[in-house]
């Protein structure tokens, strides 16, 4: 049984709560995905290589990725042949199998935060300015303090922004935890020196630190992050446990080029994809495996507090081809 499969057993077959989020955030990026595939299957009466060059500029304008693309595309291609089909009706189930097989391949992608396993675990944030990092910062604060019952901190490491301090200040407000911060242009390493300081005294569970997102000057971004991590070292030898990256899915393959930059500058080891509900190219998720193979932790799918959701594979393949796969 195929990946298609399982997913229609699984929510056709209501042995799974389905999980709305996923269906109304996904919803422009499966109208979108499931009207170009069932139009390419109403124009040909057999499957051809026209066919699959058609589909692989589908999956190119999905935001997929040429090298995905290219390997999904002989992996249908030689399903197509050991089955013998030709009728283009017939092979949604492939498609979308083959899709998500390909991504569920290769490697452990856990969605799961790396808590440390005592003291204060640190996550560092970082993601150039408009992706939604502080937006980010704060539903992750709201997830861990209401759903893991951790108490959480954060610190105003982007004395950068013009603004992004308060902007921190207020979320920290309306959320009831603490924040640490200094002035606007004051050294961030210092601020993140001080939030773990007081984290520490205080037992705190959670310290989630901005940083500045000016990736236009790599050279200074690069110091500056370093300059961080060494402070975090030295103050906890295992942080930071996690360093996320927050990348505006509605930016397609330039948000995945930013994320090989930053992949290049400081060691990423989770994305939060924002924005995904604005896109009508979900296929984001398969490129950033593809250039990065670095685990897709969180998907934004709304602008309430909740509507950052743990990435759910098979939620996401059901969000995005629900279509596809038809009541």
């Amino acid at each position: 049984m195929g990946l298609f499969d399982k997913i229609k057993e699984r929510f056709l077959g209501q042995s799974v709560k389905q999980n709305d989020k996923y269906v109304t955030g996904l919803d422009k990026s499966s109208v979108t995905f499931s009207e170009r595939i069932n139009s390419l299957a109403a124009r040909y009466r057999l499957i051809d290589e026209n066919y699959f060059e058609e589909l692989e500029n589908i999956l190119i304008m999905s935001d997929v990725g040429v090298n995905m693309v290219m390997k999904i595309v002989e992996e249908i291609k030689k399903e197509v042949r050991i089955q013998n089909i030709q009728d283009p009706s017939l092979i949604n189930d492939i498609i979308v199998d083959k899709m998500f097989v390909i991504y569920a391949s290769d490697s452990y992608m856990t969605t799961a935060i790396n808590y440390a396993n005592e003291g204060t675990t640190i996550i560092l944030m970082v993601g150039v300015n408009g992706a939604g990092k502080t937006t980010s910062i704060a539903k992750l604060a709201h997830k861990i303090k209401n759903e893991e019952r951790k108490s959480v901190m954060v610190a105003a490491g982007d004395t950068f922004r013009a603004g992004a301090i308060e902007q921190l200040a207020v979320w920290a407000d309306r959320l009831g935890i603490d924040i640490v911060k200094g002035k606007e242009g004051s050294d961030p390493s210092s601020v993140i020196f001080d939030a773990i300081k007081q984290a520490k005294e205080k037992n705190i569970d959670v310290l989630i630190c901005d940083t500045a997102g000016r990736l236009q000057n790599k050279v200074n971004l690069m110091n500056e992050l370093e300059k961080m991590n060494r402070v975090i070292k030295r103050e906890i030898t295992e942080g930071p446990h996690e360093t996320l990256l927050v990348i505006d899915a509605t930016t397609g393959q330039n948000g995945v080029s930013q994320a090989v930059e930053f992949s290049k500058i400081t060691d990423v080891s989770g994305i939060i994809l924002t924005k995904m509900d604005g896109t009508a190219k979900g296929g984001i998720v398969l490129s950033i495996k593809d250039q990065l193979n670095i685990p897709v932790k969180f998907i934004g799918l709304g602008e309430g507090l909740d509507d950052m959701q743990e990435f759910d594979l098979e939620q996401y393949v059901y969000g995005l081809c629900k279509n596809l796969i038809g009541e």
